[in-house]
């Protein structure tokens, strides 16, 4: 069934979008690397606070971390904000980033090369953690042929922006999220192509595994595409040093077991991502995006209860 065709209106309120969006980004160019990630921090963790998605940052934190004292959960918060803000506005600028080797640290480039020489295909995993752009620029540059995954903008004249910002900084290949994209990736895979996807958000109809402590929906695709290709999972992570510099850690990869019984080897599969992804968190809690409902709204509701 096709599309709708969006109006005349819609259409100019996108261009409008798409014109603040370019101003937003021709300021931002004009400014130094460090400076303009400084500035994205520092507004975000300001105005964040003020907004609505203040109390869904609140409630996960008094999931994840019931007993943290007020003082540790308050440093907590700020410090998540002031990371995403710092993504926000280093996104524009990422090509210059990546050109500059002084300001990406790579831990397990040997690995990499690996996969580059055909020890692939692979599925990359990893979550919102820090920017996690940089994860898909690092693939792409390091010879490994991937079809990073992605969500397409709401507004197409900004998403043609966002695609082509990202081949500034060397990504090429995408899929979009949805059924187009799973077709995309099992033709890639079947040529022999890698994928990276973030697997660490909330999938509604996906497999309820543990994290947390809590039963949180997982989207199953990654462990699907690792199962169906005999392919291991990737994972990977990002950390931010300091300022606009990051350190991306290549992990060991995940083999999981194919048993026959792929209900259940899913399900393991889908325990051990959630695994990987708390782990991480509990290194580096504030660069992970707690701006996203991840449990179902049952949790928080008799988390509301208990409290």
């Amino acid at each position: 069934m096709a599309e709708p065709r969006a109006s005349l209106a819609q259409h100019l309120l996108w261009r409008l979008e798409a014109l603040a969006f370019d101003l937003f980004v021709g300021l931002i160019r004009l400014l130094p690397v460090d400076t303009a990630s400084d500035f994205g921090g520092w507004l975000v963790k300001t105005l964040g606070p003020l907004t609505s998605t203040q109390r869904v940052v609140e409630r996960n934190l008094e999931l994840v971390f019931p007993n943290l004292p007020a003082d540790q959960r308050a440093r907590l918060i700020a410090d998540q904000w002031e990371s995403l803000g710092r993504f926000f506005v280093e996104h524009p600028i990422l090509d210059r980033i990546i050109n500059d080797p002084s300001r990406v640290e790579i831990v397990g480039a040997e690995r990499l090369a690996e996969i580059a020489a055909g020890a692939g295909p692979v599925v990359f995993i990893s979550g919102h953690f820090s920017n996690m752009e940089v994860m898909s620029a690092v693939i792409v540059n390091s010879g490994v042929k991937c079809q990073i995954t992605y969500r397409a903008a709401n507004n197409p004249y900004i998403e043609k922006r966002f695609r082509k910002s990202r081949w500034r900084y060397g990504v090429r290949d995408f899929a979009p999220k949805g059924e187009e994209g799973a077709r995309d990736i099992i033709k890639a895979m079947a040529r022999g192509e890698s994928v990276a996807l973030m697997n660490d958000q909330k999938f509604n109809g996906g497999i309820a595994a543990p994290f947390f402590g809590h039963l949180a929906h997982t989207a199953p695709g990654p462990s699907k595409f690792a199962l169906r290709f005999g392919a291991p999972l990737q994972p990977m992570s990002v950390q931010r040093t300091k300022g606009a510099r990051f350190r991306v850690v290549v992990h060991e990869p995940i083999h999981l077991a194919d048993t026959g019984d792929r209900s259940v080897d899913l399900e393991t599969a889908v325990r051990r991502v959630n695994a990987f992804m708390e782990e991480r968190i509990r290194e580096r809690p504030h660069e992970w995006w707690w701006v996203h409902k991840r449990w179902p709204n049952e949790i928080y509701k008799k988390a509301r209860a208990a409290a």
